[in-house]
């Protein structure tokens, strides 16, 4: 392969697998790459850790509002909808809205959930145990995110598919399967999806000021830094990043990692001997399959990574499956081993934007992984998995699998 194969902009690649031996080779001979685009002006491909940490680090350098966090350009008319999302945020805004948002989020607070989340994952694999078949993404990945968020939120049971498929929608811009009308997004769908999450978040709002409860929505409607609180607009926002955002990582991550144990036996022999090893095998799934392929910054000024001259407004992005198989940081990075250590990933981001979800990220995954290595055995692909067609999350769409349900722990 040669640098003028490389094409991350192709959609149909990463349907098919996330293309590491490209990354391998920007790491080797071109780690700020100058990527063309056919329906943009190109930009750098960030692909080395150290590079990443540098510019995540540095917000006044490298901007997520300006242009948002995705490769496409937003239209002028969305930009400034957009850019009231705390994903694409910079300070001092950034820091002001996470300062309210971080009292309801808690790592303190989340660590309380756990029983609540061991009885949820009791009750999906429940659900599934006796069938010795189902598909993974949505008969196991799919459903703690969402119960987990929709019970912090106070979202009613039977809201809860209905915002679970306009979530899908968003994230699934790319991929035709997901739009109701089967083909893939334009701005116009994008508004309405907007407006549906907004019209539920008023809702929930409304209700929170109203029936103050213990969820999370009364405590985002109460939170206060230095006598300012949530507005309307920065309530509705934060609703659609964490339905949005905070159920789609973790159903990916899920079913990435499930893949990897099943592509590993050996590794999952390991976890099924021993379930303590629960907690680095999260950390490695992070590392070795990261929800998310991409993230954009726009460069405020003049400036230099590894010898290359960036100019003023040029178009960044970082693809975090590469820095977390960078071979100058983790001893061989394409080996799948849930015994690693250190490991240093940056599935989470790194930074201003280091990732708000992470501690009940990591807790669900927890959770669900110890669930399944201790009651499934001799899981296996039914049928290949169907991904996400998208450079930006590194999804699936179906998974089906088989598994041995006599296996079911008294």
């Amino acid at each position: 392969m040669k640098l003028s194969d490389v094409d991350l902009n192709d959609l149909d690649l990463f349907e098919r697998h996330t293309p590491h031996e490209m990354f391998a080779l920007l790491r080797r001979e071109a780690p700020v790459y100058w990527h063309p685009e056919s329906d943009g002006p190109g930009y750098w491909a960030i692909t080395k850790y150290q590079d990443m940490k540098w510019i995540s680090k540095n917000p006044q350098l490298f901007s997520s509002a300006k242009m948002g966090i995705l490769r496409r350009d937003p239209t002028p008319e969305s930009l400034p909808l957009i850019q009231n999302i705390l994903i694409n945020m910079d300070p001092p805004q950034h820091r002001h809205y996470r300062a309210l948002v971080n009292q309801a989020f808690r790592p303190r607070l989340i660590s309380c959930l756990q029983p609540q989340i061991r009885d949820i994952v009791t009750r999906i694999i429940d659900g599934v145990i006796e069938r010795g078949e189902c598909d993974f993404v949505e008969d196991v990945a799919a459903i703690l995110p969402m119960e987990v968020i929709c019970e912090m939120m106070g979202v009613p049971k039977e809201d809860r598919r209905r915002i679970y498929k306009i979530g899908n929608s968003m994230v699934g811009h790319d991929d035709p399967e997901l739009q109701e009308d089967g083909v893939s997004s334009d701005d116009m769908e994008a508004a309405e999806a907007f407006g549906e999450m907004f019209m539920y978040a008023d809702h929930l709002m409304k209700k929170a000021k109203e029936s103050p409860s213990e969820d999370l929505a009364t405590a985002l409607v109460n939170a206060e830094v230095e006598g300012h609180k949530l507005s309307e607009d920065e309530f509705r926002f934060f609703f659609l990043l964490l339905l949005v955002a905070g159920n789609e990582t973790t159903r990916t991550v899920t079913t990435n990692g499930m893949i990897a144990l099943i592509e590993n036996p050996d590794q999952l022999a390991l976890l099924e001997e021993d379930p303590s090893l629960v907690n680095s095998a999260v950390e490695e799934i992070l590392r070795y399959a990261p929800a998310v392929h991409s993230f954009r910054r726009q460069a405020m000024e003049d400036t230099e990574i590894r010898g290359q001259k960036i100019r003023a407004d040029d178009k960044l992005m970082l693809w975090y499956p590469s820095v977390n198989r960078d071979e100058e940081i983790f001893a061989d990075p394409d080996r799948f081993d849930v015994r690693r250590r250190p490991n240093d990933h940056l599935a989470f981001g790194i930074g201003e934007h280091y990732c708000l979800g992470a501690t009940l990220a990591r807790l669900e995954l927890r959770e669900i992984f110890r669930g399944i290595v201790t009651r499934f055995r001799d899981m296996e692909m039914a049928a290949p998995p169907r991904r996400l067609r998208s450079n930006f999350i590194n999804g699936v769409k179906e998974m089906r699998v088989r598994f041995r349900a006599e296996a079911v722990a008294a």
